[in-house]
């Protein structure tokens, strides 16, 4: 006998809410011509403010869910960690959505939830799509690898963080007669990645949210990513949001991210010595 069947079926029943509710979006505003609502990039929009709204509902408080840019600049982290001596300022393309750790780590610039936030605090970057099409997944799997190396930090034991949580969402997918989907693209991931890219680099969820997921295993024994696939039954539709959660409290409950580590905020470079010392003053205690 199998427990747990209350949690699955609230998480159903709260995916079922999400899906119908898009559903009524394109109710009220459809397309003539075609499926879905009447502009595609308000229909695009509409998916991921909607993904954005759930996932606020179910994280921690300290994890707000926004969307922008990633800065990496080339200052110290930490007290004196000067890994970034020799880099250049570097910043990712726009994102759909960043989870990030605001209650501890800075924001560069906010306009309402659009920020440039430095790379530390970031738990998970997710491209959206109203509809996955084979053209989209190079593309976008490439910006989310790049957007994890501008992540890769170091903390105060000089252990490499966990990298964010890479996801690809869609509520629909296109169909090949040849070949199932989720083997298509299976093979872009194949032809896109290199043995140059960590595994963190690589995409660890793709879904069409109503009907597939597709899941990146973490490896036990060797360096490598190994990648399983999910059709979802009727009764199982909290899978696609079930994977999306999981990923990322899995990087936020990471005990390489439990050391909290200076992040590369304020501007001195990590290079820059001083011109003189000039001397000290004596103080009965620091606190």
């Amino acid at each position: 006998m199998m427990d747990g069947k209350r949690i699955q079926n609230y998480w159903s029943n709260e995916m079922q809410a999400m899906l119908d509710t898009y559903k009524q979006f394109q109710i009220l505003i459809p397309a003539e011509d075609r499926n879905g609502a009447d502009h595609n990039g308000e229909d695009g929009r509409y998916v991921e403010t909607l993904i954005r709204e759930y996932l606020k509902r179910y994280l921690p408080k300290e994890l707000e869910v926004l969307t922008g840019f990633i800065l990496r600049p080339a200052v110290k982290t930490g007290l004196n960690n000067k890994s970034r001596k020799n880099e250049a300022d570097r910043h990712s393309t726009q994102l759909d959505i960043l989870v990030y750790n605001s209650a501890q780590y800075p924001i560069f610039q906010r306009f309402g939830e659009s920020v440039i936030v430095p790379p530390e605090g970031v738990i998970g970057i997710i491209s959206v799509k109203k509809k996955l099409y084979e053209r989209d997944i190079v593309h976008e799997i490439d910006a989310l690898r790049k957007a994890s190396k501008l992540c890769r930090c170091i903390n105060d034991k000089k252990e490499l963080v966990r990298g964010p949580f890479l996801a690809l969402v869609s509520m629909d997918s296109f169909e090949k007669k040849k070949e199932t989907t989720e083997q298509w693209i299976f093979d872009r991931l194949q032809e896109t990645y290199t043995k140059e890219d960590s595994f963190d680099d690589l995409v660890g969820y793709i879904a069409s949210l109503n009907s597939w997921s597709i899941f990146k295993k973490r490896p036990k024994n060797n360096n490598s990513a190994e990648y399983i696939s999910f059709t979802h039954k009727p009764e199982e539709m909290h899978l696609g949001f079930h994977f999306l959660l999981t990923g990322l409290l899995s990087v936020y409950y990471d005990n390489t991210r439990n050391t909290i580590s200076r992040p590369g905020f304020t501007g001195f470079p990590s290079g820059r010595n001083y011109d003189l010392e000039l001397g000290s003053i004596e103080v009965k205690s620091m606190r």
